[in-house]
């Protein structure tokens, strides 16, 4: 299945409602046998006012090299693009909040980029192959875009980027950890990725168990008053957006984010003991079989 890009060159990213969104979804659209009505889709969007980080032309880019750079994988794009698609935007959560301009970005500039990261799939229900809708229009954690801009959110490490990577590679588990409400505290958040970086949690099934152990546990213990986040300075998110103009991100090299809130190590060290018992005692299929083999 192939989708065209847009036809013509989108130059102002703007906002779709799902309202509107949704009615261009149709079957023959999600099997490919049509391409989205690009008049009709721009007729129905709200213009962005003329802020720099409104220029389309950087995401496409982005977005291009991305499908160059990983065509024989596209799984492997996420990790990738996660923290540049976070870098060149610039928002802030309320303005990442606004599933509008997912459906703008997902329908409006780059419908070929959906398609390629999601390949059509027959289900069970349904044996036509056809693009699954959450991935134009879906929930923060399955949308295309929306849900690398909230794994770089939730994972970074104030201006580091490194956890993001960490994290994006596992694909099985991706959308899991970013349902978890706990990973809002930005100490678990680090701790869960440095647990999957030194290879204490490996598998999909590990990291499943253990993401529902911690967050069973997020319940009753207070994870923030073992490890209590440092302030969020909304001066230095504030001054890293408004430098939008000025910033190039590399494709080479990973950009740098607000430096607005660094989990200090102490922090983390802290949490490690615990969440490294709650792995130990997450009940993992097929665990056992495993550790007898070896």
């Amino acid at each position: 299945m192939t989708v065209q890009r847009p036809a013509r060159p989108v130059e102002r990213l703007a906002l779709l409602a799902e309202r509107e969104a949704a009615k261009h979804l149709t079957s023959a659209v999600l099997q490919g046998l049509e391409d989205l009505p690009q008049t009709a889709l721009e007729k129905a969007c709200e213009p962005l006012s003329g802020d720099v980080r409104w220029d389309a032309m950087p995401v496409r880019e982005l977005l291009d090299e991305a499908m160059d750079r990983f065509d024989d994988e596209p799984t492997r794009a996420d990790a990738w693009l996660s923290p540049r698609l976070h870098a060149t935007l610039r928002l802030n959560r309320r303005e990442a909040a606004d599933s509008r301009l997912w459906n703008f970005l997902a329908l409006c500039l780059a419908p070929d980029y959906v398609v390629w990261r999601n390949p059509p799939r027959s289900s069970s229900g349904d044996p036509v192959p056809q693009v699954n809708k959450n991935h134009f229009i879906g929930p923060f954690h399955k949308q295309t875009f929306s849900r690398l801009w909230w794994a770089a959110e939730f994972f970074r490490n104030g201006a580091d980027y490194r956890p993001v990577e960490i994290v994006c590679r596992n694909q099985e588990t991706f959308n899991s950890v970013l349902r978890l409400e706990i990973v809002h505290h930005r100490a678990t958040a680090q701790t869960i990725a440095r647990l999957m970086e030194d290879g204490t949690v490996r598998t999909t099934r590990e990291a499943n168990a253990f993401f529902k152990a911690v967050n069973a546990a997020g319940s009753t213990i207070f994870f923030d008053v073992l490890a209590p986040d440092d302030q969020w300075d909304a001066d230095a998110h504030r001054a890293w957006v408004g430098e939008a103009a000025a910033a190039h991100v590399q494709y080479e090299s990973l950009p740098d984010g607000p430096d607005d809130c660094h989990v200090p190590e102490s922090a983390v060290e802290a949490l490690l003991p615990l969440f490294k018992e709650l792995f130990a005692e997450a009940p993992i299929r097929g665990k056992e079989q495993a550790q007898e083999e070896e």
